[in-house]
């Protein structure tokens, strides 16, 4: 296993105690890792800066803090070291040791960041089961009362309908609405499909297009053709398919056979042997 290195800087004078104190270190990480064989070779000291000195408390009374690092042998976790802090209190002979942990080098083996679940879910994870809960501010979403909800055909009814406690929480925002026509736009279903490029005639002059209603039912509807590929989908007013409620068939009158007992003897291949 590859051990990482963490090169020592020099260590001022006057912390030979805690330079020292390599073994105390070493045991300290022996403790948190639980089996001496995940502890390696000592790689160096670094000290550590401490706070600032104030009016009130001199410079000398601060104490040294000291970090001794060890190359770690723990499966799994190339590049890593371990680092124990130790401390002395000025005047005082006793090390102690204030922290142990597991650290990555430069060169160490690191998980992918973390990235919040929502942010991670893909069209078509959500299975049987699942519960998929919208957070307050999803941009998709906006509440009912702020936003002129285009599937009302009355507002008068609409307003009523809010007072009475009736309708939706919340609905599409136009930022939404637009997300979800782009999408669809881009799919299977949109123009730049090889279906759509190949059509007879768009689905917005398509007896079987059922358009949305409100403010997108200019641009998306349903299909209502059982035989077309896009039955019971959301289709863009310029896909189209072959089912085109107004393709026509061209009929071509059938091309007579003649049939003649006629031979070309003019021309012949002579067979040698």
């Amino acid at each position: 296993m590859t051990e990482s290195s963490v090169p020592p800087r020099s260590v001022p004078s006057g912390a030979d105690a805690l330079v020292g104190a390599v073994e105390l270190a070493r045991a300290a990480a022996v403790e948190s890792a639980g089996d001496a064989e995940l502890v390696g070779d000592h790689l160096g000291a670094t000290p550590e800066p401490v706070a600032p000195a104030t009016d009130e408390v001199a410079p000398e009374a601060l104490g040294e803090v000291l970090t001794h690092t060890f190359a770690s042998r723990v499966p799994g976790y190339v590049g890593w070291h371990w680092a124990v802090t130790v401390a002395r209190i000025p005047g005082e002979a006793t090390v102690t040791v204030d922290e142990v942990v597991l650290l990555p080098g430069d060169d160490a083996l690191l998980a992918p960041a973390w990235v919040p679940w929502h942010e991670r879910l893909r069209p078509g994870d959500l299975s049987v089961g699942d519960v998929l809960p919208s957070t307050e501010d999803d941009p998709r979403l906006a509440p009912a009362y702020a936003v002129d909800d285009d599937s009302a055909e009355d507002p008068e009814g609409r307003v009523v309908a809010f007072e009475l406690g009736l309708g939706r929480e919340r609905v599409m925002s136009a930022e939404g609405r637009a997300e979800a026509v782009g999408r669809w736009a881009a799919g299977e279903f949109g123009p730049g499909s090889s279906m759509a490029r190949h059509a007879p005639g768009p689905c917005a002059t398509c007896g079987f297009w059922l358009p949305l209603a409100g403010s997108l039912r200019q641009s998306v509807g349903a299909c209502g053709n059982a035989y077309a590929p896009a039955d019971g989908r959301v289709v863009t007013a310029d896909y189209g398919c072959g089912a085109h409620s107004q393709a026509t068939l061209v009929v071509s009158e059938p091309t007579e056979v003649v049939l003649t007992a006629r031979y070309d003897t003019g021309n012949f291949d002579v067979l040698t042997d």
